[in-house]
């Protein structure tokens, strides 16, 4: 592509968390770029109150993934591209987006994982929150202009966020996702270099059934001198 020349947001839908498995007609190109978007970082923290103090020392936990806010125009007037359509609006627009970012999968239990590129972003996650202002009408009340605000919550593998952290310290909090033929005593010798630690990292996250741990199940490892 030459220096200069329009590039068009693209969001793309796909059926697992991997992005490997493309959905059929599950790519929207928008109509006009938008003019803002927003990346948020939200570090979480937890209250540790020393004892003996009055006040709490905040102490960090983790990063959870990022959020992006999108806004989108859909346009049928004609006054942008030239080629509007009065007689049907955007709703058709509409639905076909609505399909591809919101609509439900039976077989996945959740909407479609979306990939949205446009220039220097490269953005994977959910949709978790999608409201749609519509703001110009036909003389009949078909709506011809509309503003879809989306937002999207970060989907990043739990090896390559592991990677990006670098941070296999037993003396740091944990968070792991159980993969398949995990044990509780495996993942605790891979955060804490022993397994004995289980029964009370079970105790911590109230499992009950410590053998039969669920795939994509997270579990919380607390630092290493919480067992001191």
């Amino acid at each position: 592509m030459s220096q200069g020349e329009l590039k068009k947001l693209v969001i793309k839908a796909y059926k697992d968390d991997k992005f490997n498995d493309e959905v059929a007609n599950g790519e929207f190109t928008t109509l006009v770029n938008p003019e803002k978007y927003m990346v948020a970082y939200k570090p979480e923290y937890t209250e540790v109150q020393g004892q003996g103090t009055s006040g709490g020392q905040p102490k960090f936990t983790k990063i959870p993934p990022q959020e992006l806010d999108l806004d989108l125009l859909f346009d049928s007037s004609g006054v942008i591209d030239g080629k509007g359509d009065l007689k049907n609006g955007i709703i058709d627009k509409i639905e076909a987006f609505k399909k591809i970012v919101f609509e439900y999968k039976g077989e996945e239990h959740k909407p479609n994982y979306l990939m949205i590129k446009w220039g220097a972003l490269l953005f994977k996650g959910s949709l978790v929150d999608l409201s749609i202002e519509y703001r110009l009408f036909a003389p009949d009340g078909t709506p011809l202009r509309a503003n879809a605000k989306l937002k999207v919550k970060g989907t990043i593998d739990d090896d390559l966020r592991i990677a990006k952290e670098n941070n296999q310290s037993p003396d740091l909090t944990h968070y792991r996702k159980v993969k398949s033929g995990d044990t509780l005593p495996l993942m605790c010798h891979r955060i804490y270099g022993d397994s004995k630690y289980y029964l009370e990292v079970a105790r911590v996250n109230k499992i009950m059934q410590f053998r039969k741990l669920k795939s994509g199940q997270e579990i919380f490892f607390p630092p290493l001198q919480k067992f001191a």
